[in-house]
């Protein structure tokens, strides 16, 4: 019997830390969650109300992108652009779209030439999305997301 009662009060002292609950801060459960996060990749990306038809994230990239190179496109042609020497670039323009929706021209990387070409092409591309449909900001995590990216333009003008 007195084994029985100090093999009892031995399980009792030993099981204590068994019921110890452990304080779990949201700071930390926070910080976790972050940590798994693939912050370059967003859940859907930008789009256009034309876009939106599409049901492959993909493929609503590849509108969202050619909407924009087609507003580019449309309105560079528009400008009657002459020069006298050919020009053949493709151009960068890093874009900023911010969680409301408006879009920031951040720069545009191109050939000295084509600077030399057509001085004025860095404000002709940045005057050219400012006609651009409204944009819908991408989501991650059902939040709306400032997303960037970079949109080539080619430019070939004989």
């Amino acid at each position: 019997m007195n084994r029985i009662v100090c093999l009892l009060i031995l399980l009792i002292v030993t099981s204590c830390d068994y019921f110890e609950k452990k304080k779990v801060y949201p700071e930390e459960l926070l910080e976790e969650e972050l940590q798994t996060f693939n912050w370059n990749e967003v859940d859907t990306y930008p789009t256009f109300t034309n876009c939106e038809t599409l049901s492959e994230k993909e493929e609503r990239k590849i509108c969202f992108q050619n909407t924009l190179i087609g507003n580019v496109n449309h309105y560079l042609e528009s400008q009657n652009l002459v020069v006298s020497n050919d020009v053949n670039d493709t151009i960068i323009l890093k874009i900023k779209i911010d969680r409301m929706g408006f879009l920031e021209v951040e720069s545009i990387n191109m050939h000295p030439e084509t600077v030399q070409e057509i001085p004025k092409i860095d404000s002709l591309l940045r005057q050219s999305l400012k006609g651009i449909p409204k944009i819908y900001p991408a989501i991650k995590r059902n939040q709306q997301v400032t997303t960037a990216f970079e949109l080539p333009v080619i430019v070939r003008i004989n």
